[in-house]
């Protein structure tokens, strides 16, 4: 189930994720920690690289129970989003 909200009001930066969903098939079931956010990207440690992916191409989930988000919904600075 995919958060229904339009925004996320939570910090991302040190959260584990997975890729769910991306238009980009070789990004699929990606998952690393999020080391840091700008307005359309996450900048994702997997492995030993860093990847950057564009928000309003992926799905992810938080953690292995967390929310599932659509990046486009949260495609906006990170303290614009967490003001809400």
């Amino acid at each position: 189930m995919v958060n229904s909200t339009p925004s996320f009001p939570h910090e991302l930066i040190g959260k584990e994720i997975t890729i769910t969903r991306a238009d980009n098939p070789s990004l699929f079931g990606i998952t690393g920690k999020v080391m840091d956010e700008t307005k359309f990207t996450l900048k994702v440690k997997h492995g030993e690289k860093i990847k950057v992916l564009l928000k309003r191409n992926i799905t992810f989930k938080i953690g292995s129970v967390g929310p599932t988000i659509e990046g486009r919904d949260i495609a906006k600075k990170p303290e614009e989003r967490l003001k809400g």
